[in-house]
């Protein structure tokens, strides 16, 4: 099965339904809960996701709608190397973008989606909006 890293953009598209990204991404999600592939992404964005859903309803709330989504995905663990990748790679100008990038590569994604396809670098494993990889499969 082919393991799929998303970004948090991705994620945040559904989850907040943003036109015209959500209906690619509830494709996405869909392909998962069919079992042809599995979604992974890093513990980082589950920290982002409740404090931006914290932002908008309530903390119960929140947590409600990450424990629905958490039966979908894999969570992939920040360890010590990820972080110190992340750390010494200066050409990326995005810390975050580094965090989710490395943790795709220790955790041997086919792929990452993402809609800022340009904060990555195109080396080693690629990076697709989700139009792309639909259209790939």
């Amino acid at each position: 099965m082919k393991k799929v890293f998303l970004d948090t953009n991705i994620v945040l598209d559904l989850l907040e339904k943003r036109l015209p990204f959500y209906i690619n991404a509830s494709k996405i999600f869909y392909l998962a809960e069919k079992k042809q592939i599995t979604i992974s992404v890093s513990s980082l964005t589950f920290a982002n996701l409740n404090y931006i859903l914290s932002k908008k309803t309530s903390i119960n709330e929140a947590r409600q709608i990450l424990r629905k989504l958490r039966m979908l995905i894999d969570v992939i663990s920040l360890s010590e190397k990820v972080i110190d990748l992340a750390l010494n790679d200066l050409d990326f100008k995005d810390f975050e973008d580094a965090l989710q990038f490395y943790s795709a590569m220790e955790s041997k994604q086919n792929v990452i989606i993402t809609r800022n396809q340009r904060d990555f670098p195109k080396i080693d494993i690629p990076i697709m909006n989700p139009e792309e990889y639909l259209a790939s499969i």
